[in-house]
Formats: structure tokens, C-alpha cells, sequence
């Protein structure tokens, strides 16, 4: 699905992931491909103040990207935290608030509600961010943190959330099969 909204045209994607309906909102203007990715998953511990270090390799991607500042947000449909490269972080917003209706009521609240989970966040000098005990307690994160890649974002989760949503995960390769056996290369 494609629409045009002002000089900007999103290319629109749903799909579906273990039931969940999904949304990938890209643009012709503001889309900008990160040319490092985030790779890996990587255990960390928090400490008394909610400091926690972020892995040297994303922090490697966000110096080679030229990324200062980070937002943080809870995931919509996981337990988890979402870090997002600022510049990533717009990319998203602008794109889904051409999608909202200004006179839609519900879509007004959907963004509202959105962007009103949204922190912004800055590395200290030793590459460490602190987490809000508001989202430390919304992740259900005591003191061991896991960072998971997530291509152009980090999820940050609770290490016992996480390693107990991989062990409830179907087969990896069923799920792949499943999404994209169909697909033709």
C-alpha cells in the first residue's frame, strides 16, 4: 500500500508477526540508510543509580554514524526498551505523523501517546546511559540487562524476559519458512 501526503510519498508494509499486526512506514525524503548496522546481543549489569554501560560495538556504530543523541521509549509490543539513534527516532516520528489524521481523535491520542513515552538520552563520558526507574520497572530490569540488535535500534530487556521469550520461540528456521518459503529470490 502507497500514498502521497503533502511532497512526500510513504510506501506502507503490514504484516504479521506471532499474531501481531505490524506497520513498516518508509519515505522517499527522510528515510536515511544507516551504513553500520547494529549487530549482536550483549549481557550488561545496571547499577544502584540505573547507569548502565552501552556494548562498545553499537557504541562503535553510533560514533561511525555521527550519532550524539539516543531517545528511549517502551517497546509497543514487547516488555522492553527501545534506543534509537535520534536521527532514527525522526525518521519514524515524521513518517508516522504523516500517516495520523490531525481530525482523528484516536490517531491523535495513538501519537500523543507515543511520543509522550519518549526520553531523550546522552552517553556520559565512560559510554554509559541511565535509565529512569519509570522504565527500568516498565521492563521489569533489577540489574541484569541484555542489549539486542534490532538493525537500525537496540532493544534493551530484563536478561530473564528475554531469555525466556527465546525459549518459548517456535524453531527459528519453521518461522523463516513459514514468512518466506513462498517468497521467490
Amino acid at each position: 500500500m502507497w500514498g502521497i501526503v503533502g511532497n512526500k510519498t510513504y510506501i506502507c508494509t503490514l504484516f504479521n508477526v506471532h499474531g501481531q499486526k505490524r506497520l513498516k512506514i518508509s519515505t522517499n525524503k527522510f528515510e536515511r540508510e544507516m551504513t553500520n548496522r547494529f549487530i549482536g546481543d550483549y549481557g550488561a549489569k545496571t547499577d544502584a543509580k540505573g547507569r548502565v554501560f552501552l556494548p562498545a560495538p553499537f557504541r562503535k556504530v553510533l560514533e561511525a554514524e555521527g550519532e550524539k543523541s539516543l531517545v528511549l521509549r517502551n517497546d509497543v509490543f514487547q516488555k522492553c526498551l527501545v534506543l534509537y539513534p535520534e536521527s532514527v527516532w525522526n525518521e519514524q516520528l515524521d513518517a508516522l505523523r504523516g500517516q495520523v489524521n490531525q481530525w482523528n481523535s484516536k490517531q491523535q491520542m495513538m501519537l500523543r501517546k507515543f511520543e509522550a513515552d519518549a526520553e531523550p538520552i546522552e552517553l556520559d563520558g565512560n559510554g554509559r546511559l541511565l535509565i529512569s526507574k519509570r522504565k527500568l520497572q516498565y521492563a521489569g530490569i533489577e540489574a541484569d540487562v541484555r542489549f539486542l540488535a534490532m538493525v537500525d535500534r537496540i532493544e534493551i530487556w530484563s536478561k530473564q524476559a528475554l531469555d525466556e521469550l527465546m525459549d518459548d520461540s517456535a524453531d527459528l528456521g519453521d518461522e523463516m519458512e513459514a514468512a518466506f518459503g513462498g517468497l521467490d529470490s
